[in-house]
């Protein structure tokens, strides 16, 4: 089975009773678990079975399709395994999971000592050994490609299911005898044990509760847990039965969850921002809007294409895309990163051939170009491209959306100072039907109508117009805005600031700002605004910030003064800021 399924563990549980609800229960667990930690049987495939109906030791072993011969589970004949994968690939459970072993030369088989098939892992179990209700001993074995995983399912179906064993939370184990003579006995069920420190969750969840106390927390989440002794460190021992506990971050979401979320202390952010919606969004928002209320329709496709869609198709050369390319693409249809949004509104068209026309659709999302000048060799760049398909090209009507999109966006039709359109050559659309759209002299798009080669590879039979444009340069800026100001790094603050010049004055409209009075004042005007004169930065805030002496910086209990002052500061000497609307600091006396 190397080749195909190299792994198998596997336990008993013995004298269990089953009602329909834990069957029900039992069977369940077996899907939940095949579809997320088997992933979708990939990585490991579970089977039970009644241990009266067969007689050990069972083989697990792999051979030709047509060797195999048994009654599936829910059939009343035998087949093959050539048969079965046939038959099952009309199945609506079952067919997902063929393509896991159909391109194989042999599949996996367990077989009892008397030639029974129990199970075809990872499609179908044998139907001789089914449970049912009167089923008392089950037999658990889990095939595998990755073996922890398949150690991980099976501690978890025995910790599960052994409650309702004759003696509850037992389970008897099994020997696995690998090819090369070694055994191993099965279920591990392993503990282990992890120490961390009380600190750390405290610190992490926003809480201050003893290390006795958060140890308590731990337990009731079932890690047993016990200070150490030394320090505030606390010993964790996590069962089998929690494999999602991995890091020292995962047992404190548990302290969290046990502590309860509800009763975590509120506390003011240490920073405090007005957020903005980003200029690029917004303006692809309104235009959203607008384009369909022009008749068009949205589409979304995906940001991965083949190289074909973006070269051949569209009668270009690979040199020509600029095409950021997948190292490693798990299929055809997702090898580069498109460079155009064109391919996908076609392809989008061709599989909606049987609606009725005109189609008229249109996407504003983003492409991604080389660019060498970024540290990752590409950038982003938001484009919107709209199509017209019908029995004429209807390159007015693209036209047209050219005109209604500029009128949105504030740009007249004018050479130089607004925008124009001037006949352009390029290989995807018909010769002299293609034009270049400029704004204020420079070039953002094209439009026209498609080659007819273009269409056809793209397997549609009537013209079509297209138009795409960058959106960006109607910012003013790439989308990757800069900060108004620089803001320096932590250990730029703590050497920019060290030696501060004693303030000329430090009497100001709020008090005088070098008493405890004066900062309460200030820390009280500041609770609902972001800066002095609101939510924008300005030379007030700079102002203000020189009346404060440097040995008497806002105290943490004033937050809302601490705050403002760790921001102002990092404004450094405010060039570039706005200017104050009054003046705050007044002379010294």
């Amino acid at each position: 089975t190397a080749a195909v399924r190299p792994h198998a563990v596997a336990a008993v549980l013995r004298n269990i009773t089953f009602t329909q609800e834990r069957y029900d229960s039992f069977i369940e667990l077996q899907e939940k678990l095949h579809q997320n930690v088997c992933r979708k049987r990939t990585l490991v495939a579970i089977g039970t079975h009644d241990l009266d109906t067969v007689c050990g030791p069972f083989t697990y072993t792999a051979k030709l399709p047509a060797d195999i011969h048994f009654r599936p589970l829910n059939q009343t004949q035998e087949f093959t395994a050539v048969e079965l994968m046939s038959l099952y690939k009309t199945d609506s459970h079952l067919r997902h999971y063929l393509h896991i072993i159909e391109d194989k030369p042999s599949y996996p088989v367990i077989y009892d000592s008397n030639g029974v098939v129990l199970s075809m892992p990872p499609i179908i179990n044998g139907d001789h050994s089914k449970i049912s209700l009167k089923t008392k001993n089950v037999f658990v074995e889990c095939t595998a490609t990755d073996l922890t995983k398949a150690k991980i399912v099976l501690d978890m179906m025995v910790t599960m299911f052994s409650e309702y064993c004759a003696e509850p939370f037992t389970v008897e184990g099994a020997e696995v005898v690998s090819p090369d003579g070694s055994t191993c006995m099965y279920p591990e069920l392993a503990y282990r044990t992890e120490t961390l420190s009380s600190e750390f969750i405290n610190r992490k969840v926003g809480i201050n509760e003893s290390t006795e106390r958060i140890a308590g927390l731990l337990t009731k989440m079932c890690l047993r847990s016990q200070p150490t002794g030394a320090g505030d460190q606390i010993q964790v021992e996590i069962p089998p039965t929690r494999s999602d506990v991995i890091h020292a971050c995962d047992i404190m979401e548990d302290a969290a969850m046990a502590y309860g979320f509800n009763n975590i202390p509120r506390t003011t952010p240490g920073t405090y921002t007005v957020a903005n919606q980003y200029p690029l969004n917004k303006l692809t928002e309104l235009l959203r809007q607008d384009l369909a209320a022009a008749g068009f329709t949205e589409a979304l496709n995906f940001a991965l294409c083949s190289q074909e869609d973006i070269t051949d198709k569209l009668r270009k050369t690979l040199f020509e895309t600029r095409a950021a390319h997948i190292a490693n693409p798990k299929t055809a249809e997702f090898q580069v990163a498109r460079t155009t949004l064109l391919p996908g509104l076609l392809k989008t068209i061709a599989a909606n051939r049987k609606m009725p026309l005109p189609l008229k659709l249109f996407e504003i999302s983003d492409v991604v170009l080389k660019d060498e000048t970024k540290d990752v060799g590409a950038r982003n760049s938001r484009r919107l491209c709209a199509v017209f398909y019908h029995r004429s090209p209807g390159f007015e009507v693209i036209h047209g959306l050219l005109d209604r999109a500029m009128q949105l966006l504030e740009v007249a039709p004018a050479r130089g100072t607004g925008y124009h359109i001037q006949a352009a050559d390029d290989s995807t659309f018909f010769p002299g039907r293609c034009a270049e759209v400029f704004v204020c002299g420079v070039s953002v798009g094209r439009l026209g109508v498609l080659h007819p080669d273009v269409i056809q590879r793209f397997e549609l039979t009537m013209p079509c117009s297209a138009l795409e444009m960058d959106l960006e340069p109607f910012l003013g800026c790439h989308s990757e805005v800069l900060l108004t100001h620089d803001v320096p790094l932590q250990e730029d603050l703590h050497h920019r600031f060290v030696e501060v010049p004693v303030p000329a004055s430090t009497r100001t409209v709020f008090g005088d700002l070098g008493t405890a009075a004066g900062l309460r004042a200030l820390n009280e005007f500041l609770a609902p605004r972001s800066y002095i004169e609101g939510f924008l930065a300005s030379s007030a805030d700079t102002e203000v910030l020189g009346a404060i002496p440097a040995d008497c910086p806002p105290p943490p209990a004033l937050c809302h003064a601490l705050r403002w002052y760790r921001h102002a500061r990092s404004l450094g000497a405010g060039g570039g800021l706005p200017a104050a609307r009054r003046r705050y600091v007044l002379e010294a006396e």
